[in-house]
């Protein structure tokens, strides 16, 4: 069974978008070598990258470009969940309009490399709330927010079992859970 994992960096205060919608906080930090070596070699990870529409056109509008690509490899397999999308106009991507939590249901018992949910917050909560997540990889930015969108709204109760921590010289820290059950 293929696994699927979250990618999310989030405020010390558990958001990952201010409560307008903007991102911009994640890269204001000062991102020094050793981070940027770990988001390079993350990236390279491999496997299906699952999106919902914001971030998927948050991305889709980055990753093309000469920059991304010197930082970035851009050839893996893409999924966007979407219901008012036209078309998926990133290379290598699936549009699909239907139930998310009915398709990486579907997607897990297919053979494959791992699948990944980057961002997203109302995907990662449907998907959680199905208990289809694996793993769960934040990256803390040592910022408060105050108010914003946690990746979690609507959730109930999920109980999680730190697995692995690493920190980093700019404060940033990488946690990752596993669902426990």
């Amino acid at each position: 069974m293929r696994q699927l994992s979250v990618f999310n960096q989030i405020s010390v205060d558990g958001y990952f978008r201010t409560a307008s919608g903007d991102s911009a906080w994640m890269h204001q930090q000062d991102d020094d070598a050793e981070f940027r070596e770990f988001t390079a070699a993350n990236a390279r990870g491999g496997g299906t990258l699952l999106f919902g529409r914001t971030t998927y056109e948050l991305m889709a509008s980055f990753w093309p470009t000469a920059a991304a690509a010197e930082q970035f490899p851009n050839g893996l397999p893409k999924v966007v969940f979407s219901r008012t999308l036209k078309e998926a106009s990133w290379k290598n991507t699936k549009l699909v309009k239907g139930d998310p939590a009915t398709e990486v249901r579907r997607m897990k018992n297919e053979r494959g490399e791992q699948m990944v949910v980057m961002g997203s917050g109302t995907i990662v909560s449907q998907l959680a709330q199905a208990g289809l997540i694996d793993e769960y990889q934040l990256v803390v930015i040592p910022v408060v927010l105050g108010e914003g969108r946690t990746m979690f709204e609507g959730m109930r109760k999920l109980n999680l079992t730190l697995t692995k921590t690493r920190t980093f010289r700019n404060g940033k820290a990488f946690l990752v859970y596993e669902p426990r059950t």
